[in-house]
């Protein structure tokens, strides 16, 4: 998996450099999810990081309308949470406030990219 996500987010203009600092991803959280079974948390995280794939170019793009790039931001805020993935998590829900308050949210649609950088790198492990 770790090879795929690489090369995916090589070709979304995103890299993984070295591991992450900080758990980008709570494991107790994950687990709870869960119920302790690696192998779900694992089939987990791989959908969540093909979500993030799919979604994140989206919900960047400005010329999609504010409603429908807030619905993406609220896909990404829940299966964020599921995950344990709380920066993700915080950084959708601001997104998503601003765009359904009129904004464009660039600023949290911006930070997103490097906090859904740092899940997948934690991902690929």
């Amino acid at each position: 998996m770790a090879t795929v996500l690489r090369r995916a987010l090589w070709t979304a203009g995103m890299q993984i450099r070295g591991s992450p600092t900080v758990d980008a991803i709570d494991r107790a959280h994950l687990d709870a999810q869960t119920f302790g079974d690696a192998d779900l948390a694992a089939e987990l995280l791989g959908l969540f990081a093909e979500q993030c794939l799919r979604i994140l170019p989206r919900l960047s793009d400005a010329a999609l309308p504010g409603q429908d790039r807030a619905d993406l931001a609220h896909t990404l805020k829940g299966s964020a949470a599921s995950v344990g993935a709380g920066r993700v998590r915080d950084l959708a829900a601001a997104a998503e406030s601003a765009l359904r308050g009129g904004g464009d949210g660039a600023d949290a649609v911006a930070a997103l990219g490097p906090a859904v950088a740092a899940v997948l790198a934690e991902i690929a492990g």
